[in-house]
């Protein structure tokens, strides 16, 4: 919503939003902008007046304990008969008619597949608009209106909006469709993997015959999407047989297009799913009209997303980074990343990874992962867990790895085991999808009077 909001101050409208604990960096970035943030969903702010409220998902008609409801402004709208419609319908009307649309679906790698494949399009020349829900470093903006026919955006499988219970990725009518890989999310939504399946389907459904589809050959659930029907040309990367396929290190590595070497990356990321990540990114912007070669070397300069294990200090030796990890999939691929830099647990080879997690997606709330937790954070050699909020202990969950892992009821708390622990040469990635109430730079303070 940030982002589309930043596209809606650039094509010339009057832009405010309200919204409950805006952190950055997207906070930054609106206000920036010169757009007006308004905290909580108080039924004043309907004498602002405007031409239309654009709804996102996060409102609902829910009520309090006491029969009050949750966001009042939504209540005013609706008493009112005014305007309003989703982010994505919205997206759809007055953004994305008429344009080649490349959108990038899946479970993990979303923001840093659609970032990369907007650097490469702008790297060659194509001066696309996008779409990205972070702020890709490159370009220092989450979105961009663009002056060619091209728009990439990051296409979410979760809800529209409370009146519209479809993906948000059925709206995009994209030309070519990125399924960067498939597994299960959004327990508040759907209710087995196959209910995602069915609409990733729908989002294939959408896709003309003179379309591409880039799926991540490594996953059975993208093969039983695309086995109940494609109509489109189908582009495969990640598996040993696939039309596109990495050889090498993930940090430096050649592409080879159906066995015939055609591009070489290398570039300061590292982990085997930025190199899958980049792959689907190549195989898109071919589409485009961008080829493999010249794909690859624009990627050499591609600088991560904010928050996708971004760098935020080092103090006393000890080395603080930032990840949006929440899955536990996604928090091992993040630890397995750093640990093939640094060689094996208690190596002491390059120091210790310290993982500190936030289980704060709803599907995490719910509990519906715990029994994941020890296999995702089996890289590092230290965890800790906050534990406010839920309605289930992490504790349990986390008993099988016995003295490595640590639970905090608060942020202090956690900040404090954090610090007592640490030791020169310690890497530690504080991993959450939310503000992690200012974890990383109270850590950092903390370190500094150590």
């Amino acid at each position: 919503m940030g982002g589309l909001a930043a596209l809606a101050r650039e094509a010339g409208h009057r832009v405010t939003g309200c919204d409950a604990g805006v952190y950055p960096p997207m906070s930054d970035q609106l206000l920036s902008l010169g757009i007006e943030l308004i905290e909580g969903f108080g039924a004043g702010q309907l004498t602002l007046r405007p031409d239309v409220w654009v709804v996102g998902n996060v409102v609902s008609r829910a009520r309090g304990a006491d029969g009050t409801p949750r966001y009042p402004l939504m209540e005013a709208i609706l008493d009112a008969g005014l305007p309003y419609t989703s982010g994505p319908q919205w997206l759809a009307e007055n953004v994305l008619q008429g344009r080649h649309v490349l959108a990038v679906a899946g479970t993990h790698g979303k923001t840093t597949t659609t970032s990369m494949l907007a650097w490469v399009l702008a790297q060659a020349g194509l001066e696309p608009g996008f779409l990205v829900g972070g702020v890709p470093m490159n370009f220092g903006v989450s979105a961009r209106l663009g002056t060619g026919p091209h728009f990439v955006i990051e296409a979410d499988e979760y809800d529209t909006a409370f009146f519209d219970k479809r993906s948000k990725f059925v709206h995009y009518r994209p030309r070519t469709a990125v399924l960067n890989n498939l597994e299960f999310d959004h327990a508040d939504i759907f209710d087995d993997l196959a209910a995602i399946e069915r609409q990733f389907h729908h989002l294939v459904r959408t896709v003309p015959s003179t379309g591409r589809i880039v799926a991540n050959g490594l996953e059975e659930s993208l093969t039983r999407v695309l086995h109940a029907g494609c109509w489109s040309e189908v582009r495969s990367f990640g598996a040993a047989v696939s039309d596109f396929c990495a050889e090498g290190e993930p940090h430096a590595f050649d592409v080879a297009e159906r066995g015939e070497r055609v591009g070489r990356v290398e570039w300061t990321l590292g982990g085997v799913h930025n190199q899958l990540n980049a792959l689907a990114a190549i195989a898109a912007a071919q589409h485009a009209g961008v080829s493999p070669k010249a794909a690859a070397e624009a990627l050499g300069d591609f600088r991560n997303v904010k928050r996708r294990m971004e760098l935020r200090g080092t103090v006393g030796g000890v080395t603080v980074y930032d990840d949006f990890a929440h899955h536990p999939t996604a928090i091992r691929t993040t630890l397995e990343g750093l640990r093939r830099r640094l060689g094996a647990p208690g190596g002491g080879h390059k120091g210790r990874i310290l993982a500190v997690f936030e289980p704060r997606s709803n599907t995490m709330k719910l509990g519906m992962m715990k029994a994941q937790l020890p296999w995702s954070l089996e890289p590092a050699d230290l965890a800790f867990c906050h534990s406010g909020g839920l309605g289930w202990d992490p504790r349990d969950s986390l008993a099988a790895m016995g003295s490595r892992a640590r639970v905090a009821d608060s942020i202090e708390e956690l900040v404090a085991q954090v610090r007592a622990a640490a030791r020169p040469g310690d890497q530690v990635v504080g991993m959450s999808n939310g503000g992690f109430g200012g974890f990383h730079d109270k850590l950092l303070r903390a370190l500094a009077t150590a």
